[in-house]
């Protein structure tokens, strides 16, 4: 049920969305086996420079909140600086927590 919808200037490796997906189930408590990484490579520009930089959209049925968000967002940062080299104040994070019957899967929705 949680999704992350990645997009940065750099390729990312799958080793990193593995290690996003761990990084999403463990923080907002939920299985692994129902996250989604999404991952797309965008020209981007911020601040009003080029250069590298990512956004990532974090969506979820419950589990998400302040402080899960915060977490999320720190771990989330840490692992673009260290894989990507892309410094935390080049990347924003979103969260959005859905309705049970706003999510779809497997031919049915969860609400």
């Amino acid at each position: 049920m949680p999704m992350i919808n990645l997009k940065s200037s750099c390729e990312i490796p799958a080793d990193l969305l593995k290690g996003i997906s761990e990084m999403i189930a463990e923080s907002i408590g939920k299985p692994e086996q129902y996250v989604m990484v999404v991952s797309d490579q965008a020209d981007m520009m911020m601040s009003g420079t080029a250069g590298d930089a990512a956004y990532a959209e974090v969506k979820s049925l419950g589990g998400l909140g302040r402080m899960v968000n915060h977490e999320i967002t720190m771990k989330l940062c840490v692992l673009l600086n260290d894989h990507l080299g892309i410094p935390g104040d080049r990347i924003y994070v979103t969260f959005q927590s859905l309705e049970r019957d706003h999510w779809g899967w497997n031919g049915s929705t969860f609400g």
